[in-house]
């Protein structure tokens, strides 16, 4: 069993294992919150979330530790770490 680590998704506490994506922890936490799986918004406000899960449609981009456009597919999880999406922008 992998060690478990904690960041924040939105304000909220996620626990995840080890070596997951950001990603998988924002899955994580729309699971837990019974949210909608949303890491952007369009220009238009539209949600978007995760597609392709490799970096290439670029509709995971979130915001870690202050860094906006950063992919959470293409991302480990740190303990400690700080991710906006787009659920949190109004």
């Amino acid at each position: 069993m992998s060690e478990s680590i904690t960041l924040t998704v939105d304000g909220r506490n996620v626990n995840v294992a080890q070596g997951s994506s950001v990603a998988a922890a924002i899955a994580i936490a729309a699971i837990t919150q019974h949210a909608a799986l949303v890491t952007r918004r369009s220009v238009d406000g539209a949600l978007r979330g995760p597609l392709c899960g490799m970096g290439i449609c670029q509709e995971c981009r979130v915001t870690i530790d202050g860094v906006p456009h950063r992919l959470a597919c293409q991302t480990v999880c740190a303990a400690g770490m700080n991710v906006v999406t787009g659920n949190a922008a109004p």
